[in-house]
């Protein structure tokens, strides 16, 4: 008789999933910033550097970088939490749908072309929030706070006649940031390491890339750029070194209270003749999104109005009665508007219509609009327009300033402590 073999089935293996362990790689104040935190941002941003044809720098240097970044938003956010400062998921919404509607989309459609970038959605909206987040603090801790002086504004106007103010200059940057309070080595280390960006600049290295590597200021990975302005919405040491450069030229290293600065003029043209400027006389009808009264309600009010209004309902009447602006005592009329004077969606909406023609309900920062432009007329820059212009370039130049140095004061005062070196 054949004897009977006992085959024993071997157990398969089936192959172990990898296991990337996150750690930490900063701690600021009470929170952590971990190794995956800082891998996806490291991704986006040489995703971003890569679609703007900015060459990418070393890893080691652009880590660094990106991580000194999240320091400062960490330190920012942790800030804005203690002080009781929120942006809930609904003011974020209407966010995001203004951001869909302003690129002719619905959100559904933004999501997808996000994603299709490789953006994740729920990071495009912390992003969001985060922005929103920033632009409430500048307003609060910074913008509330600025004083311009008539002295200020007689010394801006007197400056601009004596010089070539009207020209524009196209203009990167690169800071290299001195922390509050920092010791002369400190200060000589953060001035050396300047030196050595302007060193590989003069040999021919891409400004962008430096920039990237380099540079501490919020548009580091836009390569620094800051785009066209005048001379007076400059930082005034800028438009000093400015003056004396050519399109291509870089300055010295030069010194602010943030720090080290290298700056690069681009290009430069003589600036917009202002001296005419086309005003607008509207009145409008403003309803407020809130809890009480959601975004469909409000639309919908003011859509019954234009009915009304259609049939020659009075204009001025239905804003006395229903506008939630303080123009409604006044029958919404805002007098004459020049450019620049109202937000964006309100500007491009007003701008659009004929005189007499009345606007469909219209979205803004603010709430819902229905807009009617009464007449248009050209008008010079007057001696008060001047002033009001000198003002509020006086107050940009104050703001960006001093929410620069906020900034750069909360991330100083935070404990930081950075373990990217630990393996």
């Amino acid at each position: 008789m054949l004897g009977t073999a006992t085959v024993q089935a071997q157990p398969q293996t089936k192959p172990r999933p990898v296991i990337t362990l996150d750690r930490i790689v900063a701690v600021v104040n009470d929170e952590v910033i971990t190794r995956n935190e800082l891998s996806e941002r490291m991704k986006r941003a040489e995703s971003q550097l890569a679609r703007q044809g900015t060459p990418i720098p070393p890893r080691a240097e652009l880590e660094k970088q990106i991580l000194d970044r999240m320091i400062s938003d960490r330190a920012v956010t942790h800030f804005a939490k203690e002080s009781g400062l929120r942006i809930d998921d609904t003011e974020l919404d209407r966010a995001i749908e203004r951001i869909a509607q302003e690129n002719q989309m619905i959100v559904a459609q933004l999501r997808m072309a996000l994603e299709k970038d490789g953006i994740p959605f729920p990071r495009f909206r912390e992003d969001i929030r985060g922005e929103i987040l920033m632009a409430r603090l500048r307003e609060r801790e910074v913008n509330d706070k600025i004083v311009v002086t008539e002295s200020e504004i007689d010394n801006l106007i007197a400056a601009s006649e004596k010089t070539n103010a009207a020209d524009e200059f196209n203009v990167a940057h690169i800071l290299v940031r001195v922390p509050e309070n920092s010791g002369p080595d400190q200060i000589k280390a953060r001035q050396t390491r300047a030196e050595q960006a302007l060193a590989q600049l003069k040999g021919g290295a891409d400004f962008r890339q430096i920039a990237a590597s380099f540079s501490e200021a919020p548009d580091a990975l836009q390569g620094g750029a800051m785009g066209w302005r005048d001379t007076n919405r400059l930082p005034t040491l800028f438009a000093d070194a400015l003056r004396a450069m050519k399109p291509g030229d870089l300055s010295a290293v030069l010194r602010s209270p943030n720090g080290f600065h290298i700056v690069k003029l681009l290009e430069q043209r003589g600036g917009k003749e202002m001296a005419m400027v086309q005003q607008t006389n509207a009145r409008h009808i403003l309803i407020k999104v809130s809890e009480v009264v959601p975004e469909a309600d409000a639309r919908n009010r003011l859509r019954t109005l234009k009915e009304r209004l259609d049939n020659k309902g009075d204009f001025a009447q239905l804003a006395r009665a229903n506008s939630e602006d303080t123009s409604a005592s006044k029958g919404g009329e805002l007098g004459w508007i020049s450019p620049g004077d109202t937000v964006p969606e309100f500007e491009r909406a007003m701008d659009a219509l004929k005189p007499g023609q009345i606007s469909d309900p219209v979205r803004s920062p603010f709430g819902w609009h229905l807009i009617q432009v009464l007449e248009r007329r050209s008008s010079d820059l007057s001696g008060e327009r001047k002033r009001l212009a000198a003002r509020q370039t006086l107050r940009e130049r104050k703001g960006e300033e001093s929410f620069n140095e906020w900034v750069r004061r909360t991330r100083d005062t935070a404990y930081v402590e950075i373990r990217l070196e630990e393996r």
